[in-house]
């Protein structure tokens, strides 16, 4: 489900009432816990941060001329989704992630290849959103992009 928005706000504004507060507070806390470098945008219908052109010229082999997309948050029909590309690229990053949730929810880890599914607002581990958040840099990201992804 993608939503049409010019800024978080507005993105924000769009979503389901009942969801807007936690959404909110999922967005600072990756954005407070991101290393440097990474940029907010909305793409994809959803609000993303991604390494801008100006950092990383070449940009989305899938997208020429867009901004190398690193995390994304969305407002699904039955669920937020968390997009962490990162965990996708690095096998490490995933186990750890995997091993930590159960410390931080007492919900089972609801997961799909990058998107982690949060289907109740009152379970929601920041603590560990923003412990991943703050796991990659903008460079390590790029050297993943370089060597896994790009054609």
């Amino acid at each position: 489900m993608q939503i049409q928005a010019d800024s978080v706000e507005d993105y924000i504004s769009k979503i389901p009432e009942e969801r807007q507060e936690v959404f909110r507070k999922i967005f600072n806390v990756v954005n407070d816990n991101l290393p440097q470098g990474f940029k907010e945008n909305i793409s994809y219908g959803m609000v993303g941060w991604a390494v801008p052109l100006e950092t990383y010229p070449a940009g989305y082999h899938c997208t020429p001329g867009s901004p190398l997309p690193f995390m994304s948050l969305a407002s699904q029909k039955n669920f937020i989704a968390l997009y962490h590309m990162g965990i996708y690229a690095k096998p490490e990053l995933l186990d750890w992630f995997v091993a930590e949730f159960p410390k931080y929810s007492k919900r089972k880890l609801d997961m799909g290849k990058s998107c982690i599914r949060f289907k109740n607002m009152d379970d929601i581990p920041f603590e560990l959103l923003a412990e991943v958040s703050k796991k990659m840099t903008l460079q390590d990201w790029i050297s993943i992009y370089e060597t896994q992804f790009k054609k």
